[in-house]
């Protein structure tokens, strides 16, 4: 879990990358404010505009200190999502920022242990995979059948797809927090 000012600082980190890429190529230099945040974690930024998603890139897995990874993905939520158009300056001041910081991944052979609004959910399928956040799920008001189905069209399977044994399913939790709560 991360402190208040642990969260506060990687959500300033995500604006100031975001804005110093706007407005040249360098990114802000950072010093850790506290061990955890050097240390590796999965995380996903996602953007906002006016309550409607903008952007939302994330690694699973953890690769790098959980501060320069939310440097990147604050570059690639708000440029590099291909489903939107890189961020202008318009926009800047209209985006929210939301980070995710992934829990390790679980694996699981029992779909009884999801829990929903707790766990995101990852299938994967032969070469199909597909990802959805734990707060997906509670914000739609799906139960736990409705939002395998929707983890499973995200892969490109059919909405059974969880039910056949072939059927890789992962979870994992988030810590969530955004601007709003600040």
């Amino acid at each position: 879990m991360l402190n208040r000012k642990e969260r506060e600082s990687m959500l300033k980190l995500t604006r100031d990358t975001i804005y110093s890429k706007l407005h040249s190529n360098d990114l802000p230099s950072y010093s850790p404010i506290s061990a955890v945040l050097s240390e590796p974690r999965g995380v996903f930024v996602t953007l906002h505009k006016h309550g409607a998603l903008r952007g939302c890139i994330g690694y699973i897995e953890a690769i790098k200190p959980l501060y320069q990874t939310v440097q990147d993905l604050a570059v690639a939520a708000a440029f590099k999502d291909p489903r939107f158009p890189g961020l202008n300056e318009n926009e800047f001041n209209d985006i929210d920022i939301e980070i995710s910081v992934m829990s390790p991944l679980d694996k699981i052979t029992d779909v009884n242990k999801i829990e929903v609004g707790k766990h995101g959910i990852i299938i994967k399928r032969g070469f199909n995979s597909g990802l959805l956040l734990p707060q997906v799920a509670a914000e739609q008001g799906w139960d736990r059948d409705t939002f395998l189905e929707h983890t499973c069209s995200k892969a490109g399977l059919p909405g059974d797809s969880w039910k056949k044994p072939d059927t890789e399913i992962t979870i994992f939790s988030a810590e969530v927090f955004s601007e709003k709560a600040f």
